[in-house]
């Protein structure tokens, strides 16, 4: 059961990097980049969900029985 929830982490993970990594670069986040020199909340949560999610869910495909 473990690698199940292990294998559906991961898949969330590489999902949600991938929105954030599109998030990142949309026209609205270069944008605010140029102007405020910071990049969007938006896509910084989603960038960290998905390394979250993305590191447990390795662990738990690694480490599940």
């Amino acid at each position: 059961m473990n690698k199940i929830i292990g294998i559906v982490l991961l898949v969330v993970g590489v999902i949600l990097l991938y929105f954030g990594w599109e998030a990142y670069n949309s026209v609205a986040s270069e944008a605010t980049q140029a102007i405020t020199g910071e990049t969007t909340d938006e896509a910084m949560w989603y960038l960290i969900g998905g390394a979250v999610a993305v590191v447990v869910g390795l662990y738990g495909v690694i480490r599940g029985k």
